[in-house]
């Protein structure tokens, strides 16, 4: 099937959206700049400039120096940086971090923080901030789709982790003007105590972490299920904001190239199941830095099966770096990391015969990104129950429908529109013959 057949409702792959989406890194590079300004300031400062890496970060010096590639990869990620305007800068406005061992210095004190509501906005994608241009290099990409790099990363997250889930994250959750209660988050969260399971009577609003916060419980009520029992209707499985819709998906593509088709044998990770899909439809929505991120049935049916595939963290489309960078790559490569990224699956026969075989496909993006699955294969469910959810870091999410039914998406259901969990977003119906031909 040719790549003109992956197309959305009106006939393409879909608007990607250029920006940096779902607000994990500030639009504005100046609020970048004056965080990592701050940051390295800190680590060069004489009560810092001697502080031993951790453990698992000495871990990742000597490895990285211990393997003459691996050594050669991580100097040219830099040094493929142009050195002439506007190049020279990384996407916080900052000259760029020039060596891995700064870049060690920046991971060592981030892991030892949560992320507070800096300067009127958030940098959600700390790491990011840091890695994005070396991430838009040829070395970088080499360097960020080694598996034996990804797991010096994820030995790194699950200390940050730990801290992370722990009473001693909690700091960052009181009223100050970086707090998550404070002017500009509340702003920014407007109607929290309304909206979300807490105690604003107790300190911390009653959350034992910063994981205990970032995966915060909406109150019953606040989203309630639509249509429970009207099995021809799929909801929102996310509160999120539509990034794409294609029709007619293959088998393979190339979805490292400029417009990143969908390819459904890499983002199923090779399963026997992928020729279900072939033809069908992709729905893709990105969950945002400061809404709910955990993740609910949007068919009633039962979970046939739950696979978690190990993946890439920092990996972006070689499309979306040098020449030309631009510094939301990592939020533009949302289809391509479908492909790539650490990801669950979770597999639904659906209750309506028409749908058959549902994959939602949930998707870390960049920092801990952590995907945790809370429901069991065999375990029926009805539409807005939970089955999992993102642990902190960026987080897209996919439903793959396979070719016999067409999916009717409704007229709200609009690339970079905001949808609601629990909200209805599409009508099904059988496919008619040679719907998908």
């Amino acid at each position: 099937m040719s790549k003109s057949r992956q197309q959305n409702s009106k006939g393409n792959q879909g608007t990607v959206v250029k920006h940096r989406v779902g607000g994990w890194l500030p639009q504005k590079h100046e609020v970048l700049k004056n965080w990592l300004d701050k940051k390295i300031a800190l680590v060069q400062s004489p009560a810092q400039r001697d502080v031993a890496l951790h453990p698992v970060l000495q871990d990742f010096q000597n490895f990285i120096e211990s393997d003459p590639v691996i050594y050669m990869g991580f100097h040219q990620m830099f040094e493929q940086v142009p050195d002439k305007p506007p190049y020279n800068n990384d996407p916080t406005g900052k000259p760029q971090v020039r060596d891995y061992k700064l870049m060690l210095q920046l991971f060592n004190a981030i892991m030892a923080t949560a992320p507070s509501y800096e300067d009127d906005d958030l940098v959600g994608f700390p790491i990011n901030a840091i890695l994005d241009w070396p991430m838009g290099t040829t070395a970088g990409l080499a360097m960020f789709t080694r598996s034996d790099v990804d797991a010096h990363f994820k030995a790194m997250f699950d200390v940050w982790s730990a801290f992370l889930t722990s009473p001693d994250s909690r700091t960052v959750l009181d009223d100050s003007a970086n707090g998550w209660f404070g002017p500009a988050a509340s702003e920014a969260i407007p109607n929290f105590e309304q909206t979300y399971v807490c105690d604003p009577s107790a300190p911390y609003h009653g959350f034992k972490s910063w994981d205990d916060f970032f995966t915060r419980l909406f109150i019953p009520g606040v989203r309630p299920v639509s249509f429970p029992d009207n099995n021809s209707i799929v909801n929102s499985a996310c509160e999120s904001t539509v990034y794409r819709i294609a029709t007619n998906v293959n088998e393979t593509d190339s979805f490292w190239l400029k417009g990143q088709l969908y390819s459904l044998a890499h983002m199923l990770n090779h399963d026997d199941s992928v020729s279900q899909f072939v033809g069908g439809t992709v729905y893709q929505a990105f969950l945002s830095a400061t809404k709910y991120h955990r993740w609910h049935a949007p068919v009633n049916g039962t979970i046939t099966r739950v696979v978690n595939v190990p993946g890439t963290y920092y990996a972006e489309s070689p499309y979306e770096g040098f020449p030309d960078p631009d510094p939301a790559g990592p939020n533009l490569s949302q289809a391509f990391i479908t492909a790539m990224a650490a990801r669950a699956i979770i597999y639904i026969q659906a209750d309506n015969p028409v749908i058959g075989l549902l994959a939602f496909i949930a998707v870390g993006m960049a920092e801990v990104s952590t995907c945790e699955v809370t429901v069991q294969e065999g375990a029926k469910v009805k539409k807005g129950d939970q089955l999992g959810m993102f642990h902190f870091g960026g987080s897209t999410h996919c439903l793959v429908f396979g070719p016999q039914v067409a999916v009717t998406f409704d007229s709200a259901v609009a690339v970079d529109q905001s949808i609601l969990l629990n909200q209805p977003i599409a009508t099904v119906a059988a496919a008619s013959t040679g719907a998908s031909a």
